[in-house]
């Protein structure tokens, strides 16, 4: 696992959120900073000859927290010189199972600022990518690897959800908790006067969706038959009903659709409201 720092205060959230994920996964944790210094940042930026010994510093002062924090945790480090953020942090999760960033909260309105760097990261690796916010004037994560509450997933019926649903189930066992699925949706507008003429119009639909995604989590409930699996096929926003169901969640899981061609990058509105607003740890998917 890799956990990004640039030095601001929502590092010590993401990397102790890394650090409790990577116990649960029985894995090694990768601290890891990118020098990458904008011309006008919103902190304070170190003269030019003292760059290389702040990377190192933070580095090193992380992982003797994290260290004293979680004692049998192997804990590298690695510092990368003259390269853009997004691209090295990419670079960096293609050797990791999971690449772990930090993002500050704005306000109970504004939501959370997930910044340049993370939004050009995500949709430039396949891996998964958890943005971990820090709780409202404490340095723990408001989510936090291990805590009590559901794993909540949100899908796209029309999609390949192969990988959110493995991910998920995965991230829900391992915390021996229950796994929230969720699909919003809204009647076509062809439908926008059907329930009014025929109040069995709406409930069809719900009834055919709810089907369409029980048949498509089938499997996945035979593969962990232990997990508790709550699935939903809710009118409404899909953000507004992720982002409702995730109140109190220890995780939350969305989807970003792969694009092979090199203009098509990008990430879904639904899935950048969610980045956004969710409190808890936000994992993005990658899937066809």
């Amino acid at each position: 696992m890799t956990v990004g720092l640039d030095g601001s205060g929502a590092d010590l959230a993401s990397a102790g959120w890394a650090a409790k994920e990577a116990e649960l996964r029985g894995a090694d944790l990768e601290l890891l900073h990118v020098e990458d210094w904008p011309q006008n940042a919103p902190f304070a930026i170190p003269l030019p000859e003292s760059r290389r010994q702040w990377g190192e510093q933070l580095l090193a002062d992380t992982r003797e927290r994290l260290a004293g924090e979680h004692p049998a945790l192997a804990i590298s480090t690695r510092r990368i010189d003259g390269a853009a953020a997004a691209e090295a942090l990419a670079s960096a999760a293609a050797d990791a199972d999971l690449l772990v960033l930090g993002s500050r909260r704005l306000g109970p309105i504004a939501g959370f600022f997930v910044g340049s760097t993370g939004s050009d990261t995500i949709p430039r690796t396949e891996t998964p990518v958890v943005l971990v916010r820090a709780a409202e004037g404490r340095e723990a994560p408001a989510g936090r690897a291990g805590a009590e509450g559901p794993v909540v997933l949100g899908v796209d019926l029309r999609s390949n959800c192969d990988r959110l649903f493995a991910f998920a189930c995965e991230e829900a066992e391992r915390r021996s908790c229950p796994l929230v699925v969720i699909h919003g949706w809204s009647p076509p507008p062809m439908f926008a006067y059907a329930p009014a003429l025929d109040p069995g119009v709406e409930g069809e639909i719900a009834e055919g969706l709810e089907a369409t995604l029980r048949g498509m989590l089938g499997p996945w409930r035979l593969k962990y038959p232990r997990l508790a699996v709550d699935s939903r096929a809710v009118i409404g926003q899909p953000a507004v009903q992720i982002l409702e169901a995730a109140s109190g969640a220890a995780l939350v899981v969305v989807g970003r659709r792969i694009r092979r061609l090199a203009l098509g990058t990008h990430i879904g509105p639904i899935t950048h409201a969610v980045m956004h607003h969710a409190a808890a740890p936000v994992a993005v998917v990658a899937h066809d």
